[in-house]
């Protein structure tokens, strides 16, 4: 075999390779989307955060929190707009980390419930990301926890109001959805039976 040759093979070799290895990422096992949504004060950032640790993954925090904690002002309209974006992005960079489950603290329909009730109206651009996102399950927390005080909340008497919100909202997406209820270690207990029960671990 000449030196041409050996290169030549060498040169297919690695062309193997790549295709084994673009083959095995195609393959690999899929990540479920699972999205912890709800009014305020339903749980949503702490369940997210039990789950991704019983299922040995990652999550998303709510970045909207994270956002109004270093502006410096009060929020508008315009804001909201800028967490839609910021959220997407974080849910984005956790996929590449996530191992078969991505679990994330709210999702766009908290902005347009918020938005609605505040402004009276919804971004365009929101509606647009809305319309685009897409989850294997929803998990809706329902407003049987007791009201827990925070500077960013700002509605504590029309938690119910708010769920049927979510309810009308999320049955328009046509997506699974489920409610979750419960205090504590029940919560996490009902919340790991439906996801065992709709992917099969």
């Amino acid at each position: 075999m000449g030196v041409y040759d050996l290169e030549e093979e060498v040169g297919d070799a690695r062309k193997i390779e790549l295709f084994i290895h673009a083959k095995a990422q195609a393959i690999k096992l899929k990540i479920y989307k699972i999205a912890i949504t709800g009014p305020e004060s339903t749980g949503k950032s702490t369940l997210a955060r039990q789950l991704a640790i019983y299922y040995e993954t990652v999550w998303v925090p709510e970045y909207a929190r994270e956002y109004i904690d270093r502006l410096g002002r009060p929020y508008h309209e315009e804001d909201l707009v800028e967490m839609a974006r910021g959220h997407s992005e974080r849910e984005k960079e956790a996929m590449e980390k996530a191992n078969r489950f991505l679990f994330t603290d709210t999702e766009l329909t908290n902005l347009k419930i918020w938005s609605e009730h505040k402004y009276g109206r919804c971004a365009p651009e929101i509606l647009d990301m809305l319309e685009k996102q897409n989850y294997d399950l929803y998990l809706l927390c329902a407003p049987d926890l007791p009201w827990a005080e925070d500077a960013q909340r700002e509605n504590p008497e029309k938690g119910e109001h708010f769920f049927e919100g979510f309810v009308h909202e999320l049955e328009k997406r046509e997506g699974n959805v489920q409610i979750v209820r419960g205090e504590g270690t029940i919560r996490l207990k009902n919340a790991v039976a439906i996801i065992d029960s709709a992917f099969s671990r």
